[in-house]
Protein backbone atom coordinates (compact mmCIF):
# COMPACT_ATOMS: atom_id res chain seq x y z
CA UNK A 1 0.00 0.00 0.00
CA UNK A 2 1.29 3.24 -0.52
CA UNK A 3 0.30 5.77 1.30
CA UNK A 4 2.69 9.09 0.23
CA UNK A 5 4.40 10.00 -2.98
CA UNK A 6 7.92 8.91 -1.65
CA UNK A 7 6.97 5.04 -2.27
CA UNK A 8 5.18 2.20 -0.12
CA UNK A 9 4.78 2.80 3.68
CA UNK A 10 6.82 -0.57 4.35
CA UNK A 11 9.88 0.70 1.80
CA UNK A 12 12.93 0.98 3.56
CA UNK A 13 14.31 4.48 3.63
CA UNK A 14 16.79 4.02 0.39
CA UNK A 15 13.78 2.71 -1.72
CA UNK A 16 12.33 5.92 -1.73
CA UNK A 17 12.31 8.71 -3.75
CA UNK A 18 13.41 12.26 -3.63
CA UNK A 19 11.30 14.15 -0.94
CA UNK A 20 11.87 17.02 -3.66
CA UNK A 21 10.58 15.42 -6.80
CA UNK A 22 7.90 13.55 -4.87
CA UNK A 23 6.70 17.00 -3.39
CA UNK A 24 6.72 18.42 -7.03
CA UNK A 25 3.73 20.63 -7.45
CA UNK A 26 1.85 19.09 -10.60
CA UNK A 27 1.42 21.47 -13.80
CA UNK A 28 -1.74 23.27 -13.14
CA UNK A 29 -1.87 24.05 -16.98
CA UNK A 30 -2.67 19.91 -17.67
CA UNK A 31 -5.05 19.77 -14.48
CA UNK A 32 -7.57 22.19 -16.64
CA UNK A 33 -6.04 20.35 -20.31
CA UNK A 34 -7.32 17.59 -19.22
CA UNK A 35 -10.88 18.28 -19.24
CA UNK A 36 -10.96 18.92 -22.75
CA UNK A 37 -8.90 15.59 -23.90
CA UNK A 38 -10.56 14.30 -27.26
CA UNK A 39 -13.34 17.50 -27.11
CA UNK A 40 -13.90 18.30 -30.59
CA UNK A 41 -15.40 21.16 -29.88
CA UNK A 42 -13.10 22.75 -27.55
CA UNK A 43 -10.92 25.78 -28.58
CA UNK A 44 -7.54 25.08 -26.28
CA UNK A 45 -5.55 28.43 -25.63
CA UNK A 46 -4.32 27.24 -22.61
CA UNK A 47 -0.63 25.56 -23.55
CA UNK A 48 1.79 27.47 -25.17
CA UNK A 49 1.84 27.00 -28.62
CA UNK A 50 0.06 27.75 -31.93
CA UNK A 51 -2.29 25.58 -34.38
CA UNK A 52 -0.34 25.27 -37.73
CA UNK A 53 1.47 22.23 -37.83
CA UNK A 54 5.30 22.53 -38.82
CA UNK A 55 5.58 23.84 -42.47
CA UNK A 56 6.81 20.73 -45.29
CA UNK A 57 10.29 22.32 -46.09
CA UNK A 58 11.14 21.29 -42.47
CA UNK A 59 9.33 17.99 -42.25
CA UNK A 60 10.99 17.22 -45.37
CA UNK A 61 14.33 17.87 -44.03
CA UNK A 62 14.22 15.19 -41.17
CA UNK A 63 12.48 12.78 -43.75
CA UNK A 64 15.32 12.72 -46.31
CA UNK A 65 18.02 12.68 -43.32
CA UNK A 66 16.50 9.65 -41.77
CA UNK A 67 16.10 7.96 -45.14
CA UNK A 68 19.55 8.87 -45.65
CA UNK A 69 20.42 7.01 -42.40
CA UNK A 70 21.17 9.87 -40.24
CA UNK A 71 19.43 8.23 -37.43
CA UNK A 72 22.77 7.15 -34.98
CA UNK A 73 24.28 8.62 -32.32
CA UNK A 74 25.46 12.03 -33.20
CA UNK A 75 27.78 14.83 -31.70
CA UNK A 76 26.63 15.87 -28.30
CA UNK A 77 26.69 19.10 -28.52
CA UNK A 78 25.39 19.52 -31.79
CA UNK A 79 25.96 19.07 -35.56
CA UNK A 80 28.98 21.33 -36.44
CA UNK A 81 27.21 22.68 -39.34
CA UNK A 82 23.67 23.86 -36.99
CA UNK A 83 26.04 25.05 -34.73
CA UNK A 84 27.90 27.17 -37.45
CA UNK A 85 24.80 27.90 -38.81
CA UNK A 86 22.95 28.96 -35.31
CA UNK A 87 26.06 31.02 -34.63
CA UNK A 88 25.66 32.80 -38.50
CA UNK A 89 21.93 33.63 -37.05
CA UNK A 90 22.89 35.22 -33.85
CA UNK A 91 25.78 36.98 -34.98
CA UNK A 92 23.61 38.96 -37.45
CA UNK A 93 20.72 38.79 -35.21
CA UNK A 94 22.50 40.49 -32.06
CA UNK A 95 25.08 43.59 -31.76
CA UNK A 96 28.28 41.18 -30.91
CA UNK A 97 29.86 38.02 -32.93
CA UNK A 98 28.54 34.48 -31.55
CA UNK A 99 31.04 32.12 -32.12
CA UNK A 100 29.71 28.26 -32.44
CA UNK A 101 32.44 27.13 -29.74
CA UNK A 102 29.89 28.86 -27.41
CA UNK A 103 26.77 26.94 -28.97
CA UNK A 104 25.03 23.57 -27.62
CA UNK A 105 22.31 21.88 -29.09
CA UNK A 106 19.82 20.65 -26.52
CA UNK A 107 16.92 18.15 -26.69
CA UNK A 108 14.45 21.75 -26.22
CA UNK A 109 14.65 24.54 -24.30
CA UNK A 110 13.57 23.12 -21.05
CA UNK A 111 16.52 20.07 -21.23
CA UNK A 112 18.77 23.47 -21.73
CA UNK A 113 17.59 24.90 -19.09
CA UNK A 114 17.74 21.87 -16.57
CA UNK A 115 21.24 20.96 -18.06
CA UNK A 116 22.41 24.51 -17.55
CA UNK A 117 20.83 24.14 -13.88
CA UNK A 118 22.19 20.55 -13.39
CA UNK A 119 26.06 21.96 -14.07
CA UNK A 120 25.48 25.26 -11.90
CA UNK A 121 23.33 24.93 -9.00
CA UNK A 122 23.55 22.38 -6.19
CA UNK A 123 22.13 21.83 -2.24
CA UNK A 124 22.65 24.95 0.14
CA UNK A 125 22.76 27.19 -3.20
CA UNK A 126 19.77 29.50 -4.15
CA UNK A 127 18.31 30.81 -7.42
CA UNK A 128 16.22 33.82 -7.62
CA UNK A 129 13.83 34.02 -10.33
CA UNK A 130 11.77 37.15 -11.58
CA UNK A 131 7.89 35.90 -11.57
CA UNK A 132 5.17 34.90 -12.82
CA UNK A 133 7.15 32.78 -15.17
CA UNK A 134 6.52 29.28 -16.56
CA UNK A 135 6.85 26.88 -13.78
CA UNK A 136 9.14 24.42 -15.19
CA UNK A 137 12.34 26.91 -14.70
CA UNK A 138 11.42 27.23 -10.91
CA UNK A 139 10.82 23.36 -10.51
CA UNK A 140 14.28 22.68 -12.17
CA UNK A 141 16.01 24.51 -10.01
CA UNK A 142 14.30 22.75 -7.33
CA UNK A 143 15.56 19.59 -8.78
CA UNK A 144 19.04 20.22 -8.87
CA UNK A 145 18.91 21.28 -4.91
CA UNK A 146 18.86 24.97 -4.57
CA UNK A 147 16.64 27.33 -3.16
CA UNK A 148 14.32 29.49 -5.27
CA UNK A 149 13.29 32.97 -4.27
CA UNK A 150 10.93 34.57 -6.33
CA UNK A 151 10.91 38.51 -7.35
CA UNK A 152 8.02 39.74 -8.72
CA UNK A 153 7.12 42.07 -11.35
CA UNK A 154 4.80 44.83 -10.59
CA UNK A 155 1.70 45.76 -13.03
CA UNK A 156 1.74 50.14 -13.19
CA UNK A 157 -0.21 51.91 -15.31
CA UNK A 158 -0.53 48.77 -17.64
CA UNK A 159 3.01 48.62 -17.76
CA UNK A 160 5.07 45.07 -16.38
CA UNK A 161 8.09 46.58 -14.65
CA UNK A 162 10.75 45.09 -12.98
CA UNK A 163 12.15 46.64 -9.52
CA UNK A 164 15.91 45.87 -9.45
CA UNK A 165 16.32 46.82 -6.20
CA UNK A 166 13.71 44.49 -5.06
CA UNK A 167 15.64 41.91 -7.65
CA UNK A 168 19.09 42.95 -6.20
CA UNK A 169 17.89 42.56 -2.64
CA UNK A 170 16.99 38.98 -2.64
CA UNK A 171 20.53 37.93 -3.76
CA UNK A 172 22.91 36.98 -0.65
CA UNK A 173 26.40 35.07 -0.48
CA UNK A 174 24.51 31.64 -1.28
CA UNK A 175 23.09 33.19 -4.28
CA UNK A 176 24.27 31.42 -7.11
CA UNK A 177 21.55 32.38 -10.48
CA UNK A 178 19.47 35.01 -11.16
CA UNK A 179 17.06 33.58 -13.98
CA UNK A 180 15.15 35.91 -16.33
CA UNK A 181 12.62 34.88 -18.54
CA UNK A 182 12.28 37.99 -21.49
CA UNK A 183 10.35 38.50 -23.62
CA UNK A 184 8.22 37.23 -20.60
CA UNK A 185 5.78 34.03 -20.27
CA UNK A 186 3.13 34.59 -19.54
CA UNK A 187 3.17 38.66 -19.05
CA UNK A 188 4.35 39.96 -22.53
CA UNK A 189 6.58 41.58 -20.26
CA UNK A 190 10.16 42.27 -22.20
CA UNK A 191 13.31 43.62 -20.68
CA UNK A 192 14.98 46.75 -21.74
CA UNK A 193 18.74 47.03 -22.65
CA UNK A 194 19.56 49.59 -19.31
CA UNK A 195 18.37 46.43 -17.19
CA UNK A 196 20.08 44.08 -18.40
CA UNK A 197 23.47 46.07 -18.39
CA UNK A 198 22.93 46.60 -14.24
CA UNK A 199 22.24 43.07 -14.24
CA UNK A 200 25.31 42.04 -15.61
CA UNK A 201 27.27 44.69 -13.98
CA UNK A 202 25.85 43.36 -10.23
CA UNK A 203 26.18 39.41 -11.58
CA UNK A 204 29.95 40.34 -12.48
CA UNK A 205 30.57 42.01 -8.96
CA UNK A 206 29.08 39.38 -7.25
CA UNK A 207 30.22 36.11 -9.52
CA UNK A 208 26.31 35.11 -10.06
CA UNK A 209 25.08 33.45 -12.75
CA UNK A 210 22.88 34.78 -15.18
CA UNK A 211 20.43 32.58 -17.37
CA UNK A 212 18.31 34.60 -19.77
CA UNK A 213 15.27 32.52 -21.46
CA UNK A 214 14.67 34.11 -24.64
CA UNK A 215 12.64 31.70 -26.90
CA UNK A 216 10.42 34.17 -27.41
CA UNK A 217 12.81 37.08 -28.91
CA UNK A 218 11.79 36.91 -32.19
CA UNK A 219 7.59 37.04 -31.06
CA UNK A 220 8.19 40.87 -30.60
CA UNK A 221 5.93 43.44 -32.33
CA UNK A 222 7.53 47.06 -32.57
CA UNK A 223 10.61 45.93 -33.75
CA UNK A 224 12.75 42.38 -35.29
CA UNK A 225 13.95 41.15 -32.18
CA UNK A 226 13.86 41.69 -28.30
CA UNK A 227 16.95 42.99 -26.48
CA UNK A 228 18.92 40.01 -25.17
CA UNK A 229 22.08 39.69 -23.14
CA UNK A 230 24.01 38.21 -26.42
CA UNK A 231 24.28 42.10 -27.48
CA UNK A 232 26.12 42.88 -24.82
CA UNK A 233 28.04 39.90 -22.78
CA UNK A 234 31.44 39.49 -23.06
CA UNK A 235 31.74 35.65 -24.39
CA UNK A 236 33.57 34.71 -20.75
CA UNK A 237 31.05 36.14 -18.75
CA UNK A 238 28.89 33.81 -16.69
CA UNK A 239 25.96 34.19 -19.07
CA UNK A 240 23.64 31.46 -20.41
CA UNK A 241 20.78 31.91 -22.94
CA UNK A 242 17.98 29.63 -23.73
CA UNK A 243 16.39 29.53 -27.22
CA UNK A 244 14.24 26.87 -28.85
CA UNK A 245 12.87 26.25 -32.22
CA UNK A 246 9.35 25.52 -30.88
CA UNK A 247 8.02 29.30 -31.01
CA UNK A 248 9.21 31.40 -34.32
CA UNK A 249 9.72 27.86 -36.10
CA UNK A 250 6.21 26.41 -35.57
CA UNK A 251 8.30 23.26 -34.08
CA UNK A 252 7.10 22.80 -30.23
CA UNK A 253 7.03 19.04 -30.66
CA UNK A 254 10.69 18.42 -32.40
CA UNK A 255 11.82 19.31 -29.00
CA UNK A 256 15.17 20.81 -30.03
CA UNK A 257 16.69 24.05 -28.66
CA UNK A 258 19.75 25.36 -27.93
CA UNK A 259 22.18 26.79 -25.28
CA UNK A 260 24.61 30.04 -25.72
CA UNK A 261 27.42 30.66 -23.66
CA UNK A 262 31.13 30.89 -21.96
CA UNK A 263 33.29 28.17 -23.68
CA UNK A 264 34.27 26.89 -21.04
CA UNK A 265 31.18 25.04 -20.06
CA UNK A 266 31.61 22.41 -23.13
CA UNK A 267 33.33 19.81 -21.02
CA UNK A 268 30.30 20.09 -18.81
CA UNK A 269 27.53 20.14 -21.08
CA UNK A 270 29.28 17.60 -23.13
CA UNK A 271 29.20 15.12 -20.21
CA UNK A 272 25.29 16.22 -18.64
CA UNK A 273 24.06 15.55 -22.32
CA UNK A 274 25.98 12.04 -22.21
CA UNK A 275 24.04 11.42 -19.17
CA UNK A 276 20.50 12.27 -20.14
CA UNK A 277 19.95 12.31 -23.93
CA UNK A 278 23.58 11.12 -25.68
CA UNK A 279 22.85 13.51 -28.29
CA UNK A 280 20.00 15.05 -30.19
CA UNK A 281 19.08 12.58 -33.19
CA UNK A 282 20.71 13.92 -36.27
CA UNK A 283 17.54 14.03 -38.58
CA UNK A 284 15.79 16.31 -36.04
CA UNK A 285 18.59 18.52 -36.15
CA UNK A 286 18.88 18.58 -39.89
CA UNK A 287 15.25 19.92 -39.46
CA UNK A 288 15.97 22.46 -37.47
CA UNK A 289 19.12 23.43 -40.14
CA UNK A 290 16.80 23.98 -42.70
CA UNK A 291 14.67 25.81 -40.36
CA UNK A 292 17.24 28.48 -39.13
CA UNK A 293 18.91 28.71 -42.70
CA UNK A 294 15.66 28.82 -44.89
CA UNK A 295 13.08 29.54 -42.32
CA UNK A 296 13.19 33.77 -42.04
CA UNK A 297 10.17 34.09 -44.30
CA UNK A 298 8.20 31.25 -41.70
CA UNK A 299 9.27 33.27 -38.13
CA UNK A 300 8.07 36.68 -40.38
CA UNK A 301 4.51 34.73 -40.82
CA UNK A 302 4.44 33.19 -37.08
CA UNK A 303 4.82 36.86 -36.10
CA UNK A 304 1.87 38.83 -38.49
CA UNK A 305 0.10 36.04 -37.39
CA UNK A 306 0.50 36.58 -33.67
CA UNK A 307 -0.17 40.18 -34.32
CA UNK A 308 -3.39 39.43 -35.59
CA UNK A 309 -4.13 37.48 -32.88
CA UNK A 310 -3.28 39.72 -30.30
CA UNK A 311 -5.44 42.25 -31.97
CA UNK A 312 -8.13 39.90 -31.55
CA UNK A 313 -8.49 39.16 -28.15
CA UNK A 314 -7.03 42.42 -26.78
CA UNK A 315 -10.19 44.41 -28.45
CA UNK A 316 -12.37 42.13 -26.89
CA UNK A 317 -10.59 41.95 -23.33
CA UNK A 318 -10.19 45.90 -23.31
CA UNK A 319 -13.80 46.54 -23.94
CA UNK A 320 -15.35 44.28 -21.25
CA UNK A 321 -15.36 46.42 -17.94
CA UNK A 322 -14.64 43.02 -15.61
CA UNK A 323 -11.64 42.51 -17.24
CA UNK A 324 -7.85 44.50 -16.36
CA UNK A 325 -5.31 43.98 -19.02
CA UNK A 326 -2.36 45.46 -20.48
CA UNK A 327 -1.18 44.91 -23.90
CA UNK A 328 1.76 42.44 -24.31
CA UNK A 329 4.74 43.81 -25.83
CA UNK A 330 6.04 40.43 -27.03
CA UNK A 331 5.14 36.60 -26.96
CA UNK A 332 1.81 35.32 -27.65
CA UNK A 333 0.14 35.69 -23.93
CA UNK A 334 -2.56 37.89 -22.96
CA UNK A 335 -2.36 37.97 -19.39
CA UNK A 336 -5.28 39.57 -17.19
CA UNK A 337 -7.47 39.57 -14.03
CA UNK A 338 -11.44 39.45 -13.88
CA UNK A 339 -13.14 41.32 -11.63
CA UNK A 340 -14.34 38.83 -8.57
CA UNK A 341 -12.28 35.85 -9.89
CA UNK A 342 -10.65 34.39 -6.41
CA UNK A 343 -9.53 31.39 -7.66
CA UNK A 344 -7.78 31.03 -10.73
CA UNK A 345 -7.97 27.54 -11.46
CA UNK A 346 -11.17 27.22 -10.43
CA UNK A 347 -12.27 30.07 -12.83
CA UNK A 348 -10.51 28.24 -15.96
CA UNK A 349 -12.49 24.79 -15.02
CA UNK A 350 -15.69 26.76 -15.02
CA UNK A 351 -14.67 28.85 -18.30
CA UNK A 352 -13.91 25.49 -20.06
CA UNK A 353 -17.17 23.68 -18.50
CA UNK A 354 -19.35 26.33 -19.53
CA UNK A 355 -17.88 27.58 -22.84
CA UNK A 356 -15.34 24.99 -23.71
CA UNK A 357 -12.84 27.60 -24.19
CA UNK A 358 -9.24 26.53 -23.02
CA UNK A 359 -7.08 29.38 -20.93
CA UNK A 360 -4.33 28.79 -18.28
CA UNK A 361 -4.55 29.57 -14.45
CA UNK A 362 -2.28 32.26 -13.66
CA UNK A 363 -1.31 30.34 -10.35
CA UNK A 364 0.37 28.13 -12.39
CA UNK A 365 2.87 30.66 -12.82
CA UNK A 366 3.47 30.79 -9.30
CA UNK A 367 1.82 32.43 -6.21
CA UNK A 368 2.65 35.96 -8.38
CA UNK A 369 0.18 34.95 -10.82
CA UNK A 370 -2.91 33.91 -8.64
CA UNK A 371 -5.88 36.19 -9.72
CA UNK A 372 -4.69 35.96 -13.13
CA UNK A 373 -5.39 34.23 -16.30
CA UNK A 374 -2.99 33.99 -19.53
CA UNK A 375 -4.68 33.50 -22.71
CA UNK A 376 -2.60 31.98 -26.08
CA UNK A 377 -3.05 33.93 -29.26
CA UNK A 378 -1.30 31.77 -31.52
CA UNK A 379 -4.21 30.52 -32.73
CA UNK A 380 -6.19 31.12 -36.24
CA UNK A 381 -8.26 34.25 -36.64
CA UNK A 382 -11.56 31.91 -36.78
CA UNK A 383 -10.83 30.17 -33.41
CA UNK A 384 -9.83 33.52 -31.63
CA UNK A 385 -12.67 35.23 -32.74
CA UNK A 386 -15.18 32.02 -31.39
CA UNK A 387 -13.41 32.02 -28.25
CA UNK A 388 -13.83 35.56 -27.78
CA UNK A 389 -17.56 35.77 -28.33
CA UNK A 390 -17.96 32.67 -26.08
CA UNK A 391 -15.52 34.42 -23.30
CA UNK A 392 -17.99 37.90 -23.29
CA UNK A 393 -20.68 35.82 -22.69
CA UNK A 394 -19.16 34.20 -19.99
CA UNK A 395 -17.77 36.94 -18.15
CA UNK A 396 -21.61 39.02 -19.10
CA UNK A 397 -23.53 36.35 -16.95
CA UNK A 398 -21.22 35.34 -14.58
Amino acid sequence: MVNSARGPANAPGRARIRSRVAEATPQLIGEVARLGLGDADAIPLWYGEGDIPTPHFICDAAHQAMVAGETFYSHKRGLPELRSALSEYMTNLYDRDVGPERVTVTASGMHGILTAMQAILQAGDNCVIVGPVWPNAQAAAEVAGAEVRLVALQAENGVWNLDLDALFASCDQNTRMIFINSPGNPTGWMMEREQQQEILEFSRKHGIWIMSDEVYTRLVYERQVAPSFLDIAEPEDAVIVVNSFSKSWAMTGWRVGWLTHPAWLNHAFNELIEYSVSSVPPFLQKAALVAVTEGEHLVQEIRERCRQGRDIVMSALLEHPKVAVSKPQAAFYAFFQVQGMNDSLDWAKQLFQETKVGVAPGRAFGPEGEGWIRLCFASSKENLNKAMQRLTVFLDRN
